[in-house]
This record gives structure tokens, C-alpha cells and sequence, in this order.
């Protein structure tokens, strides 16, 4: 058996602390709190869900109101602008697809985003598969009805 010196203790500490080091710079586990929200809902309009900011904390809630129209892209805007609302955005109509496939099948969608190649085009969501893609502005395509709820922290 070898004897113990002062050096080894040293040398066996600091091994030790890097140790340590290493262990607290690990990702941990987290947990994620939401707050309770209490959301005002017209009728007939439901929670499709939240959507987060990039570093993963709470954005705004989306809300799908009830009631549609088609047109146009311009047409689309002012209907539901006329309402108080806005069309989807490309995020957004994601969330709708998942939240309410159902809703998403009666028929292609605009979104309220206009394709940057080409002014005359926008964005807007296919029934089919939810996929997303760009249509001349002039189609006719369903006017579906968004509004967001930022929850205060009164």
C-alpha cells in the first residue's frame, strides 16, 4: 500500500472539482409551468393552442372563430379585417391542421402571408394534406378567421 501524500490529496481534489464542473454544465431537467389562463371565446370559436416564442415561452394563444367566406386574397383580408380579425399566418395554419384536421378538410385556406418571389401570389394552406403552397391572389379560397390572446399578468 502506497503512502498518501499532500500532493496526491491535491491532485485527487482538483480531479474532484473538474468533475463537478463538468456535472453542472450538463443540461438538466426542466420543467415547463402554465399559467392558467382564462381566454373569453366568442361564440362558436375555439382553442386551436398555444404558440411559443423561440426560446420556448408562452407567445400567445391562437383562436379560431366561427364563420367563413372565400374570395379572393385581398377579399379574404377584408372579410375577416371586417370582423375584427386576421387569416392564418404560415405558423399558424400549421397549429389549425393539427388542432382541427377536420376543419382544415372542408377546403384550401388563404394565409394572411404574401409570397416574397411574387407580389401577385400569397400563401395559402391545401385541404388535402394541410400542405403549404402559393396561389395566384385572385383565387377563390376560404376566408377562415384567426384572432390572438396575449394573457396579461395583471
Amino acid at each position: 500500500m502506497s503512502d498518501i501524500t499532500l500532493d496526491h490529496i491535491k491532485f485527487e481534489h482538483a480531479r474532484v472539482g473538474a468533475l463537478i464542473e463538468q456535472y453542472e454544465k450538463q443540461a438538466t431537467t426542466t420543467e415547463y409551468v402554465i399559467e392558467r389562463a382564462v381566454i373569453p371565446l366568442p361564440v362558436g370559436a375555439r382553442v386551436a393552442g398555444p404558440i411559443f416564442k423561440d426560446d420556448g415561452t408562452l407567445d400567445y394563444y391562437l383562436i379560431l372563430h366561427a364563420n367563413e367566406d372565400s374570395g379572393s386574397h385581398d377579399e379574404a383580408k377584408a372579410y375577416v379585417a371586417g370582423r375584427g380579425y386576421k387569416l392564418p399566418n404560415c405558423r399558424e395554419g400549421r397549429l389549425l391542421q393539427a388542432a382541427f384536421p377536420d376543419e382544415c378538410a372542408k377546403g384550401s385556406m388563404w394565409l394572411e402571408d404574401d409570397y416574397e418571389g411574387d407580389g401577385a401570389y400569397a400563401w395559402y394552406q391545401s385541404y388535402s394534406y394541410g400542405t403549404q403552397t402559393t396561389s395566384h391572389k385572385s383565387a377563390a379560397l376560404r376566408a377562415v378567421a384567426v384572432s390572438r390572446f396575449i394573457p396579461s399578468l395583471i
